[in-house]
């Protein structure tokens, strides 16, 4: 009999707008301990917006994001606590470029969770070589690529502890070639069990590392499905027309090569 997983974050009938003008509406949607979930969608249609709304980072006007079971959308809720058990890794890196890579990832462990500096060295440095990022701690985010600070970035986040990693469209601004090295990163993070919402544009990523696919048009969930049948079999006629533009972006792709 399979174990039924416990919920870790739940967003109930959630609505955000900006302007007087919807981008989420009505949303509910519930991600369990040790469950990818990965969010697809095409541009605009409000898939950053809801990673930043569980995050904080923007104010909903009406639903509720629930965190293993406690309300965190209230508007007394306190994010510096919150924002510990949440980590999320942007497009942009967001390292401090003043500080080294050992430096920019210990920030937080020591200055907001108060860690014995000597401990969350070790564990920072474990973690900079589970990611190949050993030899760097001493370089700063302008001595990196862009996949390299990409993986910091992962890193910083994951010193925290969280329960759940949010990651949004982390590739979206790599050369192909420094793709891979952070989607391998990613894909290792869900093995070990990880709990993870994604929005990504890369496809056979999402297929690969995904328990659940979520997809979104016009700030609405359209389809959700196991990543077999979302990409073999589409329940929606807008999740497969989504599916043939994207087939077809890429083979215009593999023509120009």
């Amino acid at each position: 009999m399979a174990v039924k997983r416990k919920p870790v974050l739940e967003i109930v009938r959630l609505f955000k707008e900006f302007d007087g003008n919807p981008v989420l509406k009505d949303v509910s949607l519930s991600i369990n301990n040790r469950e990818v979930v990965v969010i697809l969608g095409p541009s605009g249609c409000g898939k950053s917006t809801l990673l930043r709304c569980i995050n904080g980072l923007e104010t909903i006007q009406a639903g509720e994001i629930r965190l293993d079971g406690t309300l965190i959308s209230a508007k007394d809720s306190d994010w510096r606590l919150i924002r510990q058990k949440i980590g999320m890794v942007f497009q942009s890196y967001e390292l401090f470029p003043h500080m080294t890579v050992l430096e920019n990832v210990l920030l937080g462990p020591i200055q907001v969770q108060k860690r014995d500096r000597k401990e969350a060295k070790r564990d920072a440095m474990a973690l900079l070589e589970r990611v190949a990022l050993q030899d760097k701690s001493r370089a700063f985010p302008r001595q990196l690529s862009g996949g390299q600070k990409q993986r910091a970035a992962i890193v910083r986040a994951l010193m925290m502890n969280p329960e759940i990693m949010l990651f949004d469209e982390i590739t979206a601004a790599l050369d192909p070639e420094m793709v891979r090295e952070v989607l391998d990163v990613m894909l290792e993070l869900a093995k070990s069990g990880m709990t993870m919402l994604i929005v990504t544009h890369e496809m056979q990523f999402a297929s690969a590392v995904a328990d659940r696919v979520v997809f979104i048009d016009g700030g609405e969930i359209v389809e959700e499905n196991e990543p077999k049948q979302f990409f073999s079999q589409p329940k929606t006629e807008r999740a497969s027309r989504f599916l043939n533009i994207f087939s077809f972006d890429n083979a215009l792709k593999l023509g120009d090569s």
